[in-house]
């Protein structure tokens, strides 16, 4: 990486770089990786995103559950130390900057340092991660819309879904993979019925994804294969779910649906 001129304008670059396929980034953020200077990267993002930045150094700022990460006011510093060098600091995401990836919180850090950011949106994994093995979020019979929610900490999952009515709209739980029997254990004492779809989605976008779908009641079982387990993945919950297998085949055919009647979405006391 070479320095920029004396008096260069640096600015940050807050990249959403969608759910893993390099095929799915927008063109915005095309452009913008080969404008990089530096890349600060996240685990999930795929090499061959970083790759659309030939001229750019890397610098890994990526968390895991359960493994030492970079703080993240050390990575706000980052971002703010490299702009005010003059360089084009981008930082680029998993899924969108916004969707449970901590982007607010740069975009801040980088307004109190006055320092230009500019947000590039990316395809969140909780609408494409389903889309993928053919499960839609919403559906005008089905599920008028949908809650995206990260299943740490438990806390704030556990007290939303208590008080949702299962099945009044689809429920995608992120970073959910490794608490699937948690999370299964939770919603049926919580009254959630056995039967009701799920899915379990892993990699998705990616050519060695793989994918699950069952009643709930089975979800706890589920063990995904073993080089497939380390993937990162999302629970999907609702009627939707039901839809995937003939979705998945109507590049094939048109198939014959039918459609569960839609159930009511009042809070439960």
């Amino acid at each position: 990486m070479t320095e920029r001129g004396a008096g260069a304008r640096g600015r940050a670059v807050l990249l959403g770089a969608g759910p893993g396929d390099p095929d799915l980034l927008t063109v915005r953020a095309a452009r913008a990786l080969a404008e990089a200077d530096l890349l600060l990267y996240d685990a999930l993002v795929d090499r061959r995103v970083l790759d659309l930045a030939p001229q750019a150094s890397r610098f890994f700022v990526g968390k895991r559950a359960g493994r030492a990460a970079i703080a993240q006011t050390t990575i706000n510093a980052l971002i703010v130390r490299a702009a005010r060098r003059g360089r084009v600091v981008v930082r680029v995401k998993s899924g969108d900057p916004f969707v449970l990836g901590r982007g607010a919180e740069e975009a801040l850090a980088c307004e109190a340092a006055r320092v230009p950011c500019e947000v590039i949106p990316g395809l969140s994994s909780a609408i494409a991660g389903p889309a993928t093995v053919g499960i839609p979020v919403t559906h005008r019979e089905l599920a008028p819309g949908f809650l995206v929610l990260s299943a740490a900490p438990a806390i704030h999952y556990r007290s939303i879904l208590s008080r949702l009515t299962p099945g009044c709209v689809t429920v995608v739980l992120m970073m959910s993979v490794g608490a699937r029997r948690e999370i299964t254990e939770f919603l049926l004492g919580a009254g959630w019925p056995a039967t009701m779809p799920a899915a379990l989605v892993l990699g998705a976008s990616l050519p060695e994804s793989w994918s699950w779908t069952g009643p709930l009641g089975e979800l706890a079982s589920v063990e995904p294969p073993r080089d497939r387990a380390a993937l990162p993945g999302l629970i999907v919950l609702g009627p939707v779910v039901s839809l995937a297998e003939a979705i998945a085949r109507a590049a094939m055919g048109p198939e014959d649906v039918s459609f569960a009647q839609p159930l009511g979405c009042e809070e439960r006391a």
